[in-house]
């Protein structure tokens, strides 16, 4: 769960793994390139927009929840 790179993933999983990591950590970095690697694999554009909302929402929400200092609850 910790790393993609050890995780039994096919192609189209390792793919938006990968766009999933670089959007999150070197957003800015992201090319045209990117998209056609998410096409690739037989993601259409109506869902490599809803893959860029969802990493964006999920971005969005864990900064609140560092910014604020919330503390996750024990299992």
């Amino acid at each position: 769960m910790t790393n993609p790179a050890k995780a039994t993933l096919n192609e189209r999983q390792s793919a938006l793994v990968e766009y999933a990591r670089k959007l999150t950590v070197s957003g800015s970095s992201i090319t045209e390139a990117d998209l056609v690697s998410l096409r690739a694999v037989g993601i259409t554009d109506a869902g490599i927009h809803d893959v860029v909302a969802i990493i964006a929402y999920f971005n969005f929400v864990n900064r609140l929840a560092l910014g604020l200092g919330v503390q996750l609850e024990e299992p």
